[in-house]
């Protein structure tokens, strides 16, 4: 096949969506498809001109041969033009749907996508939670809706960090939808045994970043919290290996990419159940609690903290389960198929 893959620049950026995009395109290049990357300009998901004229640029260049995969971050700009039937929509999660916008902002997201996703030849989602959502809440097509989760990478067992107390990391933006302040003040309940959180995501929202920054201060624990930035490669695996525990408090994932790395490395998990996380966790591996409620999230956090031998055997389940999961080196092949379905 020939495909044109349309994301909001730029593509190495870092989250698991761009993560999952780059794979994606990655495999579907290894298996012979002839795949070009279109870097949209300007201001998304809510576009401004410089958004809407990249959007234009996309469908002009676009040959009659290709298929056209748009990420949905990027979607909402191609709102009114022409020739949307016989594109791929690649939804990680509705742009509408996102906790962070103000209200206005998320119904105009609403309204043009649920104008798109129901004129658009395929959605492609990332998780089974996303795509039962599609059809009931913006008018997509149930026959016309496909599911590729993400993959893992085989990783080396995490060896931890072997102490004193307990190593917590937490992988994502640091956005409202994450939780970080939930996880906070879970954490700011548990100042009578040892541990460290390490968070590592780029602040998308340096308002809500600076108010987490005085939130650690205000709970009396910012000497234990380290926000590292946007970490990747080598720094990221070493963050992953030296961890004890693996946290998110994420008010609602569609899949989340992070945890299932935790799990291919072995990382006992405490997380809430927001979304896919719930599924995703192992019983024997993780804690789990309702999202944003600090309260229940703490006491289930306090024991795996303290007791080094627990996590231990957290640890062995979690490695079992992660083992089982998909691998990047089939997603692609996956992909491919959804693709194809959307062709006349």
């Amino acid at each position: 096949m020939r495909i044109a893959f349309a994301v909001p620049a730029p593509l190495d950026a870092i989250s698991g969506g761009y993560n999952y995009d780059r794979r994606i395109i990655a495999g579907l290049r290894d298996l012979g498809h002839s795949l070009r990357v279109e870097e949209m300009a300007g201001r998304h998901p809510l576009p401004d001109e410089a958004a809407m004229s990249a959007a234009a640029g996309v469908m002009e260049r676009l040959s009659p041969d290709e298929v056209l995969v748009v990420d949905g971050l990027g979607l909402p700009a191609f709102a009114g033009l022409p020739g949307l039937s016989r594109a791929v929509g690649l939804i990680h999660h509705p742009t509408a749907l996102e906790t962070g916008h103000p209200e206005a902002e998320r119904e105009a997201l609403r309204a043009r996508e649920k104008a798109l996703f129901p004129a658009m030849a395929r959605l492609i989602t990332t998780s089974r939670l996303t795509a039962e959502r599609l059809a009931p809440e913006f008018g997509a097509d149930p026959a016309r809706i496909g599911t590729v989760e993400p993959g893992t990478v085989e990783a080396p067992r995490a060896h931890g960090s072997g102490g004193p107390g307990c190593a917590i990391l937490s992988v994502g933006a640091v956005v409202p939808r994450k939780g970080y302040d939930v996880l906070l003040r879970a954490l700011g309940r548990l100042t009578d045994v040892e541990w460290t959180l390490t968070i590592a995501g780029g602040a998308r929202d340096p308002v809500h970043a600076q108010g987490l920054l005085a939130l650690a201060e205000e709970l009396g624990i910012a000497r234990r919290v380290t926000f590292a930035g946007e970490v990747e490669g080598a720094a990221l695996e070493a963050l992953y290996a030296g961890a004890d525990l693996f946290a998110s408090a994420s008010h609602w994932e569609g899949y989340g990419m992070a945890v299932a790395e935790a799990l291919a490395r072995g990382l006992p998990l405490a997380v809430t159940a927001g979304g896919a996380l719930a599924e995703l966790a192992p019983r024997d591996a993780a804690v789990i609690c309702a999202p944003g409620d600090a309260n229940s999230l703490s006491r289930a956090m306090r024991r795996p903290i303290y007791d080094a031998e627990l996590r231990r055997m957290m640890a062995d389940a979690a490695w079992r389960a992660g083992q089982r999961l998909p691998r990047w080196s089939d997603r692609a092949a996956s992909f491919a198929r959804e693709i194809e379905a959307a062709r006349p």
